[in-house]
C-alpha cells in the first residue's frame, strides 16, 4: 500500500533560472488567472498565498460546473499534471471543502504522485520547484490546499 504523502527534500526548491522554476511560467494561463500573482506565487515565494477565496473570484467555477467529470490541473511551469480532481466524491463535495478553507482542497487520491511532493514542513510542490501550497491534514487525512494559480497551467505540448 502506498504511504502518501510522497516526501521530496529542500533541493527541489533550489534558486533556478526563474527564482525556483527554471524559467518563466506558460502564457495564457487557465480559468483567468493572474499572470503576476501566480509568477510571484509560485516562482518566488515559499510561505505565502493567494488571498483566501480567490479561485472564486476567476473563471475556474463557471469552466468546472461546464465540464464533465474529473478536471486535470496542470504545473504552470512545466505544463505536467498535478491533480485530477474531483475523485471518489462528487464535485459538489470538492466545492464545498474547498470554498470552507478558501482554496482549492485536494486529496491523496486526486494528486499526481509523479509530479508532486510534500516537503517535511507541510510545503506542497512541484518537482520543476512550482509552490502549490501546503498539506494541512483533517480528521479525513492529508489535505492538499493549493493555490489556484500554481496549478491553472496548460498540458505541455509534445
Amino acid at each position: 500500500m502506498a504511504q502518501y504523502p510522497v516526501m521530496g527534500d529542500e533541493s527541489i526548491m533550489s534558486q533556478k533560472g526563474h527564482g525556483t522554476v527554471a524559467a518563466p511560467l506558460q502564457d495564457n494561463l487557465k480559468f483567468g488567472v493572474d499572470k503576476e500573482t501566480a509568477d510571484r506565487v509560485c516562482c518566488f515565494n515559499r510561505h505565502y498565498a493567494e488571498h483566501s477565496g480567490y479561485f472564486l473570484e476567476t473563471d475556474w467555477l463557471k469552466q468546472a460546473c461546464d465540464h464533465d467529470g474529473p478536471i486535470t490541473y496542470y504545473d504552470p511551469a512545466d505544463g505536467k499534471p498535478l491533480f485530477i480532481a474531483p475523485q471518489g466524491r462528487s464535485f459538489e463535495d470538492f466545492l464545498a471543502e474547498s470554498k470552507s478553507h478558501g482554496w482549492p482542497s485536494f486529496r491523496d487520491n486526486e494528486v499526481v504522485w509523479e509530479n508532486v511532493r510534500c516537503l517535511p514542513n507541510g510545503e506542497t510542490v512541484s518537482l520543476a520547484g512550482t509552490h502549490l501550497g501546503h498539506n494541512l491534514p483533517d480528521r479525513k487525512g492529508n489535505r492538499y490546499c493549493i493555490n489556484l494559480v500554481s496549478c491553472a497551467g496548460n498540458p505541455a505540448t509534445q
